[in-house]
């Protein structure tokens, strides 16, 4: 979480609520395979619903500031959308300021990579293979094909059926367009993107060998812990090591000297030296159920047990049976002005109001209750608290006939919002990636013992795309990681 949001961001759910009501059905020609295939869903709306997800995807989760690094990436992606079936769409390539290990793409030509994934690759011909991929899945239309089948409409993140509208589009927790993000491709579906990666990079000029290398890495991420606001590459991808063969007999078939093809490994690491590795506690991080924000100078403790989100715009938790949420997020004017301007909305009923001091912090709360959809109905409390020049926003809520059991748990959260005061947690910095120059001849041990990282051996090798047991030749470009790591969430 960085600063406070103003507004919020409702057109995809309507987009998407359009869509769920449709009747008419229709048949489309793929642009891929020429075929006819059965859809419900037209090209105009399959451009509309990316550009609305991806600004929500922005806004939720950030990019990364690094203007160059974002220009780089998307000089990749443009050059091999061009060649595509679908030149004419308006792609984007954007880099999320995300750790987990992930690249997705939205409907209509909107690519996402996050830095997580970059610093996990060791050149740009790795990076050119992800792009691929996910360009393929745009221009086959596999999202579109999927939600034909599942009726976009019921994509929600779990809690959508059971939520008020309005307190749904205040808190963003059912968002359909992060619920993209979770939707799964078919086997098929992969394979053929796998295909068509490989061959949009290899017509651009990659040494598409590096497409095995990135399986590889993720197949030795997935034995290691990760962390990051969103899913794991993995988990919605199939075995990397069925997909490693695959590669290898992509690569037999093939005519084309892979050996003067580009890699481009120094120009991609020099694009990594000095980025954020891991999660960036600056912009808030977790220790156990603490959250804890160096730059806003502010604690809040939710629940044990509670799933955790920290998003750019929003710290959430979600209750273990999903039924109940509490989030974090800024509001615009005084405790008050927020407090009139939420409980105003149409569809809410405002319950008892007071004013007070949470910690010494000018405080205002009051209850409400809305109808969800399916005959549920939710009940909430809401606190604006005026902290730090801003004000900030609690929304604790869940369905009506469980607000009673949740209402300590909620009250519990809210009290503890207070001053960062810890002189560690304030200093708080995120690792560092540095490029360096192997000074000899040496194993990869050798190099951790005289040049030591904060992270293990074993993480250190992955990143670097060698073996623990790797022999470094004398100046060999090497990745490390320096900086003192924080405790992770529980």
């Amino acid at each position: 979480m960085r600063i406070p949001i103003r507004g919020s961001r409702s057109g995809f759910a309507r987009v998407v609520l359009f869509l769920g009501v449709l009747t008419a059905t229709a048949c489309a020609m793929n642009p891929v395979t020429g075929e006819r295939e059965f859809v419900m869903i037209s090209e105009a709306q399959e451009l509309e619903m990316g550009r609305q997800g991806s600004a929500q995807v922005i806004g939720a989760i950030g990019l990364v500031p690094d203007e160059g690094l974002r220009a780089y990436v998307n000089g990749i992606g443009q050059g091999m959308a061009r060649q595509s079936e679908r030149p004419q769409l308006a792609w984007e390539f954007h880099v999320l300021e995300d750790a987990s290990v992930n690249a997705f793409a939205m409907p209509g030509g909107y690519i996402f990579v996050t830095r997580g994934m970059l610093t996990h690759m060791t050149n740009e011909a790795q990076l050119a293979s992800v792009l691929g991929h996910e360009i393929a899945h745009v221009t086959a239309r596999h999202s579109v094909q999927q939600m034909s089948r599942q009726q976009a409409a019921s994509l929600g993140l779990g809690l959508g059926s059971v939520l008020s509208p309005t307190v749904a589009e205040y808190g963003q927790v059912a968002s359909v367009g992060l619920g993209l993000l979770f939707l799964s491709y078919s086997r098929s579906h992969e394979s053929q993107a796998d295909d068509l990666g490989f061959h949009y990079a290899l017509d651009s000029g990659y040494d598409t060998r590096e497409m095995g290398e990135v399986f590889d890495m993720l197949r030795r991420d997935a034995q290691l812990a990760g962390v990051g606001r969103l899913p794991e590459w993995q988990s919605s991808h199939p075995d990397p090591g069925d997909r490693i063969q695959d590669v290898q007999q992509m690569v037999a078939a093939s005519s084309e000297d892979f050996s003067s093809k580009r890699v481009g490994q120094d120009e991609f690491l020099r694009h990594l030296d000095g980025m954020a590795y891991g999660e960036d506690p600056r912009a808030g991080y977790f220790r156990g159920s603490l959250f804890l924000h160096p730059d806003l100078q502010f604690t809040l403790a939710f629940p044990d047990g509670w799933a955790k989100q920290n998003a750019a715009d929003a710290v959430t938790a979600i209750s273990p049976n999903r039924d109940a949420v509490i989030q974090l997020r800024g509001a615009e004017g005084s405790a008050a002005e927020a407090a009139r301007r939420f409980l105003d909305q149409d569809g809410l009923q405002a319950g008892a109001s007071s004013t007070g001091t949470i910690h010494g912090n000018r405080a205002v709360t009051a209850e409400f209750g809305a109808q969800g959809g399916q005959d549920e109905s939710v009940r909430g409390i809401v606190t604006f608290i005026e902290f730090g020049g801003a004000t900030w926003g609690i929304l604790s809520y869940s369905v009506a006939d469980r607000f009673t059991s949740y209402g300590q748990a909620f009250s519990r959260s809210r009290d503890s919002f207070q001053r960062l005061t810890d002189p560690a947690a304030l200093a708080a910095q995120p690792l560092r990636m540095r490029i360096v120059r192997a000074p000899r001849a040496m194993s990869l041990q050798q190099f951790n013992a005289e040049m030591p990282s904060s992270i293990s051996l074993a993480e250190l090798a992955l990143i670097n795309g060698v073996a623990e047991t790797a022999q470094l030749r004398a100046g060999q470009a090497v990745k490390r990681v320096t900086g003192t790591v924080m405790p992770r969430a529980n």
